[in-house]
Order: C-alpha cells, then sequence, then structure tokens
C-alpha cells in the first residue's frame, strides 16, 4: 500500500450537512483502489454516510456557532478553547502521521479558528512537495462581506504563501469569486474552475423502490420538500405544510419532507405530527438523498450548494426559498440560477401558504420553460478534479 497515493481532506463542519455531503461527493470522485481518502470531519453524523472503498473519516469534536465568530462544543461539556485546542492537535497528528500528497482543505482558508494553520505550516516546511488546495463553493457571501473578512484575518496572503491552487466548484460565466472576492493578481495562476459537482446516479431500479417506499401511486406527481440539515427550516416546513392544511382537497401531487437531523427537537415534533394528520410521508434524515430526488417531479428547498447539485446533476425541478442571513450565499445563487432559467425561487421575505401554492402547480404544470436550460447545464467538476490529480500524481511519480 506505500504505493498509493494519499489524500487528506478537511471539511470546516459546525452545524450542517453541506460541508460533510461536499467532501463526500469529492472524495466519492477521488477514490480509487491506489488512492487512500481520509475526512477531517467534525459532522455528528459522518457516520450514517456509506463511505467508498479506501476512504474513511477522523472525527474531531464538533463545534456549534452561537454567535458571531464564537463556537462552542456540540456535545462534550468541556472549554471551548479546549475544544479547539483537540481539534487542531487531531489535524495535526493525522497529516504527520499520514503524509498525504495532496491536502485539501474545505471552505475556510485558516479553518475553523485558524485550527487549520499549524498543519499547513508544517506541510510547507516538512513535505513540501505536497500539494496544498483550498477548495470554494461557488459562493460564499455578498462580495463586500468576504473581501472585508478576508482582508482582517490576512487571508489574501495565505492563500499566496501556503496554498498551491484553489478550486471553485462552480462555474466562471455565472459567479466569479475570484473577482467579486478581489483575488490579487498573484492569485491568477493558482485559480481553477472545475464547475458544479455531479452527484452518484441512481439506477431505475432504485427510483422505482423509491417512489414506492414514498407511497407514490403511478402517474402520480411528488414533491420533495428538504432544508438540508434543519437547523433553520422550520419557517419553510411550517409554511409548506399550512399551505397544504388551507387546501385540504388539493390532490394534484403527493408531499415526501426530510427535516434534516439538527432541526430543534420541539420544532421537529410538531413538523412529524402535523404531516402524519395530513398523511404525508416524512423523514428526520435521508442518507441517499439522489434516490430520492431523482423521484422527484419537484424539491422545494432553501437552495444549498449540495442541493443544488444534485438539482442540477438529476435534472429535477426546483423551487428555491434562499434563506438571507446570516450569509446572503442562498439568495444569490439562486438570483443567478433565476436569471439563467435554471430555477425558480420566491425570497425569503415574500413567502406565504398562498404565493407557494401558485409556484408548485405553475412549475408542476409548466416545467417546460426550464428543460433546455436544465438538460444543457455543463457539471464538469468530475472531470477536472480528475485531471488535477492525474496532473499531481504525474509530478509525484
Amino acid at each position: 500500500m506505500s504505493s498509493c497515493f494519499n489524500i487528506l481532506m478537511y471539511s470546516h463542519d459546525t452545524y450542517g450537512l453541506g460541508h460533510i455531503r461536499r467532501a463526500m461527493a469529492i472524495a466519492s470522485h477521488l477514490q480509487g483502489p491506489d488512492v487512500n481518502i481520509i475526512i477531517l470531519t467534525g459532522s455528528p453524523i459522518a457516520g450514517r454516510f456509506a463511505f467508498p472503498d479506501q476512504v474513511d473519516f477522523v472525527r474531531i469534536p464538533g463545534m456549534i456557532k452561537r454567535a458571531n465568530e464564537d463556537y462552542f462544543p456540540l456535545a462534550i461539556k468541556i472549554n471551548a478553547k479546549h475544544a479547539l485546542n483537540i481539534r487542531k492537535s487531531i489535524i495535526t497528528a493525522t497529516a504527520k502521521t499520514f503524509k498525504p500528497q495532496l491536502f485539501i482543505v474545505d471552505k475556510e482558508p485558516l479553518g475553523l479558528k485558524k485550527e487549520v494553520l499549524p498543519t499547513l505550516q508544517w506541510l510547507r516546511k516538512n513535505l513540501p512537495n505536497t500539494r496544498t488546495i483550498l477548495g470554494l463553493r461557488d459562493i460564499l457571501d455578498d462580495a463586500e462581506t468576504v473581501r472585508q473578512d478576508w482582508q482582517e484575518k490576512g487571508i489574501y496572503r495565505i492563500l499566496n504563501d501556503l496554498y498551491d491552487e484553489v478550486w471553485i466548484y462552480g462555474v466562471k460565466d455565472y459567479y466569479d469569486p475570484a473577482s467579486e472576492y478581489a483575488f490579487p493578481a498573484s492569485l491568477n495562476g493558482k485559480v481553477t474552475f472545475t464547475g458544479y459537482i455531479p452527484r452518484q446516479h441512481p439506477d431505475k431500479k432504485a427510483i422505482r423502490k423509491t417512489k414506492k417506499k414514498a407511497r407514490l401511486a403511478k402517474g402520480e406527481k411528488m414533491v420533495l420538500v428538504t432544508t438540508g440539515g434543519g437547523g433553520d427550516g422550520f419557517a419553510v416546513m411550517d409554511t409548506y405544510l399550512r399551505m397544504l392544511e388551507q387546501h385540504p382537497h388539493s390532490n394534484q401531487f403527493r408531499s415526501v419532507l426530510i427535516t434534516g437531523p439538527f432541526m430543534p427537537k420541539n420544532e421537529r415534533n410538531e413538523i412529524f405530527e402535523r404531516a402524519r394528520n395530513l398523511g404525508i410521508r416524512c423523514w428526520q434524515f435521508y442518507p441517499r438523498m439522489e434516490e430520492i430526488m431523482a423521484a422527484a417531479d419537484l424539491v422545494v428547498s432553501m437552495g444549498g450548494y449540495n442541493t443544488i447539485c444534485e438539482i442540477l446533476d438529476l435534472k429535477t425541478l426546483a423551487l428555491i426559498i434562499p434563506r438571507e442571513t446570516p450569509r446572503k450565499e442562498q439568495l444569490i445563487r439562486a438570483q443567478v440560477l433565476k436569471k439563467n432559467n435554471i430555477i425558480d425561487y420566491i425570497p425569503w421575505s415574500a413567502l406565504n401558504p398562498d404565493n407557494l401554492h401558485g409556484k408548485i402547480l405553475d412549475l408542476l404544470e409548466n416545467p417546460d420553460r426550464f428543460h433546455d436550460a436544465i438538460d444543457n447545464f455543463p457539471l464538469t467538476g468530475l472531470e477536472i478534479m480528475r485531471q488535477r490529480l492525474r496532473s499531481f500524481r504525474k509530478k509525484a511519480s
């Protein structure tokens, strides 16, 4: 196994599913019989996912953000500083023992509270041939906020000194973070737009099985409502259920709800009870989202990066209700995709049962206006990342 190419991935997990799902998607594309991948993650549900061969994870203590830049342990009752020191020690020790040829850092160039900085510095000094990659989703936040934050934290200098490349998991013609976030000219040669990251395609048998599990009758249309981790998804679920409660005789479609594992228990219990009263299937967590999305005729979502990737890859119609705080990422993404006729969206402030009902019926009855754009949307993330990996391995051999 000494001839294997080792990849270490740092997943910036605080409270949600986005980072670990993106890391899993990337790992599934880069894995192979002569590639070892370890994902460093603080996600409390990492163990619920099925990992491909030669992909594993190292669990670091989970943290949750309760105020601006204030993080606290998610489960263990210790001082936040001590928890961060444990995370930092595990990250550094894993890198020193695993000795990766490729280190991919998700979203935060320094990690949570600079916890990745010692590892980046150690790799530069002791394993100078290890390639360090910063992976950024298509949109982080509005440009002014990101520029100010990166300026204050010295991120532009870190990108120059400690990273070999910046991978942007998006399409430059749609949104260009390098321009929006004022990357200096010195980074021009480091930036690669991979395109959006495709997902695993379920086969027809799996889709049929999922439709049966959702109690879908032949010819019946299905609307899937999902809010990712669910920590801030109650308002969307509540509005959707109020829509159905106000239209009790509406039988144009069947509904399936996935609350997400991080929705507060009291909110989740309310959603489940109301869903039962309406005869609706409801799950807290669904490990194979690509299967249930492929079975759906329409997905109602808040429009996080990973959900959008799945929607685009599976070519499913989507109605997005993007959050606007504490980051504008989802709103900007919804506006960009709406402009290109790929999804429809309702602004958070405008959401109510009536316009939600109208949008859903319109999308189900008139889907054709979106199909050309969806069908022709390029998903090049897999191809570009594998090209980069081949280049790294050629140089390392």
